[in-house]
């Protein structure tokens, strides 16, 4: 790896935004997915977000390109213009029927085929995780797919003497670890805020051609995947039952007779 010319692809997703109030959220029990609420955007996961700053930040320093990578529908291309006024360089949307309800295995599948489709890169960047479903089983399934290391939950990214030196946000602390060949890494909010982006690189990225692959032009062929069974929002009941008594005293050994009883 070198800090010369460094070929960098972020691989991010369109979600429901996760800050839609919970009343709003519904789910369709029959199809068995989410259904985006009536005014409620589709944005970019979070902690994909995070990787493409954390893409820009290197690119910031030594220079290199950044392809944005995205599997989903037509409309995930405004999450992939997003990244480009962010400052990516430009990204692709692999979109195709054979790539509906993929799990995350389904998912890491097609988007290290077309990693491969992509050519030379030195550096994958993804979120640590969904920002709906907090898998976290993408990156590391690409990494395991490539044959290249991973490392996960990133909290600092610095490519310095040919290597890549990563902090990894562990419990009570960080672990430095350094990896000379190509490695993917899984971004984690430590990293610090998104940049957001200027008008002008807006306003470019609204112009700027996007290819859609399908699963032929990856070479992609439907795989076993996960069987999704029951999608349902939960259901929250509660029962209230004053405790009575003449005095506090009272009240009290009420309460714990009645709590003795539950045991």
């Amino acid at each position: 790896m070198t800090s010369d010319n460094l070929q960098m692809i972020t691989c991010v997703k369109q979600i429901i935004d996760p800050e839609v109030p919970a009343v709003v959220f519904q789910v369709d029990p029959e199809a068995k997915r989410a259904i985006q609420p009536k005014g409620v955007e589709l944005v970019i996961s979070d902690y994909d977000e995070v990787a493409v700053e954390a893409a820009l930040r290197i690119k910031d320093t030594h220079g290199g390109t950044i392809t944005v990578l995205s599997l989903g529908e037509e409309s995930a291309k405004d999450v992939l213009r997003h990244c480009i006024a962010m400052g990516a360089d430009d990204g692709v949307l692999l979109s195709d029927p054979l790539f509906d309800d993929s799990d995350s295995f389904t998912t890491a599948q097609a988007l290290a085929q077309a990693i491969k489709k992509l050519g030379g890169f030195d550096l994958i960047l993804c979120g640590r995780q969904e920002g709906e479903w907090d898998a976290g089983q993408v990156g590391s399934g690409i990494a395991q797919l490539l044959d290249i290391p991973c490392v996960t939950v990133a909290g600092k990214i610095e490519i310095k003497d040919g290597k890549a030196i990563v902090e990894r946000v562990v419990e009570g602390g960080r672990d430095e670890i350094q990896v000379i060949r190509r490695v993917l890494v899984t971004a984690s909010n430590e990293i610090g805020e998104p940049r957001y982006p200027p008008f002008r690189r807006i306003m470019a990225a609204k112009k700027q051609e996007i290819p859609t692959w399908n699963a032929q032009d990856i070479g992609y062929s439907a795989k076993a995947r996960n069987k999704m069974l029951k999608i349902f929002a939960p259901v929250h009941e509660g029962q209230c039952q004053f405790i009575e008594g003449e005095t506090s005293e009272e009240i009290g050994a009420n309460l714990a007779l009645k709590l003795r009883e539950l045991i």
